[in-house]
Parts: C-alpha cells; structure tokens; sequence
C-alpha cells in the first residue's frame, strides 16, 4: 500500500498540492528515490514499475519474516495438513458408519475403563440391541455412547481421535490433535497438584501421628502426676497430723520433742516448695509474673547458681570465666533460678561414675548461648519431646524426689525474659541450650 501510494497516487496529484521539484528530482534532492523511477529504473509503465516494487518489496518482508519468525505447534500442523491435503478424507463429525471390529473396540475400552467396567458398558449395549455376550454392533450410537464414556477417563478429544482412527472413517483434524495435546498437559497438570496434595496430606497425616502420640503420652504423664501429686501432698499432711498428735503428749522428753518438732518442720517446707512450684508456673504461664530487668554479669548469675545447689565433690565444673565475662540485662533472679535447676538436675541425674558438667558459653549476632552438657547417658529418645512438660520426668518417678515441675517452670521464665532453653540432641550425655536475645546480652567492653 506504501509503494502504490508513493509511485502511483503523489505523482497524480496536481503541481498545487505536490511540488513539481520534487516529484521530478526526489525529496531532499535525492533523485533515486523518484516516484516514478526509483532505483534509477527509468522507461517503464508507472503501472509495470509501481508493481515491480511493490511485488519486490512484499517478496523481501515475507522471506525475511519467515526467516527470522519461529512457527507455531498449530502452524506446522496445519503445514502439514495443507501439504497433504488430498491424503486425508474430508473431516465429518460425527460417526455416520461404522467400520471398526467390536472386538477391537472391546480391547481399547479395557485398557481405559479396565475389563470389568469395558464389559459391562459393552454387555449393556449388546442388550440394548438383542444381542447376547459383550459384542455389540459398531453403529453410530454406539460409537457416541462409548466416545461419551471414554470421554470421562481420557478427556473428549482424546476419546474422539482414538475412536475415530479406529474406525477410519473419520479423520483426525489439527485441532483435534491440538485439543487431545490441552486435554494432555491438563492432566499432567492436574497429576502433579494431586501428587502435591498427597505428600501435604501425607506430611499432615505425619504430624497428627506424632501430636497424637505426643497427647497420649502426655494423658500417662497426667495420669502419673495426679497419682504423684496425690503423694506428695498425703505424705508431707500426713507425717505433719501424725507427729502433731505425738507431741500432745506431755510425756515426751525435751529432746524428742525437738526431733518430731523438726520433722514436722522439714514436711512443711517440702509442702510448701511444691505449692509454690504449682503456684509460681500457673503466674508465669498466665503472663502476670512480675520481671524486674537489672545490670550484671553472665559469670555473677552463674557463681550465685552453682552457690545455691550445693555441689560439694557430688558434680566437676567445667567453665571459662573468659567467655562468662558478658554484661547483660534482664531478670537476674529468674535467670539465677533456670541456671539453677539446670546444674541441680545435672547433679540428679547425672548417672557417669564420674559426673561432670560443662557450662559452655557461646556469643553469636543475634544473642548468646549458654550450654548445660553433662557426661551421663542423657535422656532417652521417646521422653525428650516431654522433658519441658508440666509433670514430666526424664527418670524413674520413684527416684526423682520432686513433682518434674522444674523444666517447665524454666521454659516459662525463658518465654518471658524473651529467651529460649532447648534440649540439644546428638550430645554425649544431657544437653541443654539457654538463648539470651540480643538486647538481653552486651559484650562486656562496651
């Protein structure tokens, strides 16, 4: 349209609109771009010339298109189709007779539908049509009811293309091949979501288990402290009635009644250490403990904790006052009472016949870790997702000597001084990791 309207139409208008100068010498002087002779090609037809550019100019475009242009799936297909365009019969929907052998029909339809249901859908039809066996008659309504149903497993124009390659008297059209490619990548599509949706209810189904078995052990852990608190309750009350009766008696001797005096003593604080055990857990679980931040030093809180567990020659102490030199801000005592626990049950526990404890202490970007790790056996595999566990102990009931609040109580005053205290698996003997957050631990040099 450009050529004809350059070489054909500019010329014909009137030297009033067009310029002659221009028309004959070419725009901008250049006299091989005349309309009427461009290239230099003079003595030609203005018709003969406008279409020897115009045909040149369109060849040109086309060839350089398709050299530099990929084709579409469709376009080859249809390539191929226009090529061989009288190889094939023309394509007529629908099935208007019927050349396929019902044997070869059967064949097909188990291998989709599977043999009891192939079978059934062929034994219905041959009903249909007063025959008896599996074997109907190929006529169009059948080929329509049986493309329907394969329609189901294999999609529409997959079913369509196997019955009709079958029955040769319906040709496969290229989109046909291009819909039976969708169908396809479709069902590929629709696979891999399914195999996702499977390992998501596999894992989902994993995780059930394990909170199942997780609720289970903790119904036993229950069931075992009612049982244990039942005991540590009745045998302090009991032992403190008993000997209170004892000492109404005036005819105990000075230095009697100062021992059953001491008893009784001794069953009120173990009562009274349990009801504060109790009563100090249910304060921090409900997030109204008091904590009051305060300035000191790792090494301060961790020499007050190992004062106060009275260790004697019972555990070695392996530290490094080097690394214990880090000034942090938080709740000293509360820090001091997880420190605490942790080195006492060390000391409980502990089973080597020579018991040690290593307090490791690790400085890193975001805080710093304070490692507990013993030289025992550590705690067996099936109790260390209940170690933290209200009630929970890691040995026998009948050894512990407490109720097993002490970890739990540790887990909750971590929460709320912002921190963390974790069992570390794949250490030789019990492990125990302590995490102060950032703002809770300053290099001592600052």
């Amino acid at each position: 349209f450009v050529v004809w309207t350059y070489t054909m139409f500019l010329p014909s208008l009137s030297p009033d609109i067009l310029q002659t100068a221009w028309a004959m010498n070419g725009p901008f002087g250049l006299s091989w771009l005349r309309p009427q002779s461009m290239f230099g090609i003079d003595g030609l037809d203005p018709v003969v010339h406008a279409v020897l550019w115009s045909l040149l100019l369109n060849t040109v475009a086309f060839f350089l298109g398709s050299i530099l242009s990929q084709p579409l799936p469709l376009e080859r297909l249809q390539a191929v189709q226009f090529i061989a365009a009288f190889e094939r019969p023309g394509n007529i929907r629908g099935w208007q007779s019927g050349q396929a052998e019902p044997e070869d029909l059967l064949l097909m339809a188990q291998r989709i539908l599977g043999p009891k249901e192939a079978q059934r859908v062929f034994q219905t039809a041959a009903q249909n049509q007063g025959k008896e066996g599996y074997l109907p008659a190929a006529t169009p309504a059948f080929l329509n009811a049986l493309e329907r149903r394969l329609a189901g497993s294999v999609g529409s124009a997959t079913a369509h293309a196997m019955i009709g390659k079958m029955v040769g008297g319906e040709a496969v059209t290229v989109e046909d091949l291009m819909a039976v490619v969708d169908e396809t990548a479709q069902i590929k599509e629709y696979s891999v979501q399914l195999e996702t949706k499977s390992e998501e209810l596999a894992e989902t189904a994993s995780q059930l288990r394990d909170v199942n078995e997780k609720l289970v052990q903790l119904s036993v852990q229950k069931d075992g402290f009612l049982g244990q608190i039942s005991h540590e309750l009745r045998t302090p009350m009991t032992s403190i009635k008993s000997f209170s009766e004892i000492l109404q008696d005036s005819k105990l001797s000075q230095k009697d009644r100062k021992h059953f005096e001491g008893i009784i003593n001794t069953e009120a604080e173990r009562l009274t250490r349990l009801l504060d055990d109790l009563l100090d857990l249910s304060v921090l679980e409900n997030g109204h403990a008091a904590i009051e931040l305060q300035n000191g030093t790792l090494k301060s809180v961790l020499d007050r904790a190992v004062l106060a567990s009275h260790l004697g020659n019972a555990l070695t102490l392996k530290r490094s006052e080097t690394a214990e030199d880090v000034r942090i801000t938080t709740d000293l005592e509360r820090l001091a009472q997880v420190f605490i626990n942790l080195i006492s049950n060390a000391k409980k526990y502990c089973d080597s016949d020579a018991p040690a404890l290593t307090i490791r202490v690790q400085r890193f970007e975001k805080g710093l870790d304070v490692d507990f790790i013993d030289n025992g056996s550590g705690i067996p595999k099936a109790k260390r997702n209940l170690v933290f566990e209200k009630f929970a102990r890691a040995s026998d009931q009948a050894h512990a000597g407490s109720a097993g609040l002490g970890l739990a109580i540790c887990r909750e005053i971590m929460k709320n001084l912002g921190g963390t205290v974790q069992y570390l698996p794949g250490q030789k003997g019990t492990a125990f990791r302590v995490r102060l957050p950032q703002n809770k631990a300053v290099d001592s040099g600052q």
